[in-house]
């Protein structure tokens, strides 16, 4: 069923903040795991360890946040515009 734009507004809003939420996560995590590895070769062994978990950490988040949130979303708008 097509809905109109402004039935579907709230919807996209949420994709975009979805979307860009996933996106700033994954770049925040691949500067964070950077941060780790020049740590690493700097010397400085265990903040460069716990700078890499919290890196990982970020980057789960940014992936789950991708598929568990965006991805559902993204099928739901499409349908409703089909």
């Amino acid at each position: 069923m097509r809905q109109s734009f402004v039935d579907l507004l709230p919807d996209l809003l949420e994709l975009l903040v979805f979307g860009i939420g996933s996106a700033g996560l994954s770049v925040a995590g691949a500067y964070i795991e950077r941060f780790a590895l020049l740590t690493v070769q700097h010397g400085d062994l265990g903040f460069g360890a716990w700078a890499l978990v919290m890196g990982a950490a970020v980057l789960y988040f940014a992936y789950l946040l991708g598929t568990d949130k965006f991805h559902p979303k993204l099928r739901e708008v499409r349908a409703a515009l089909a």
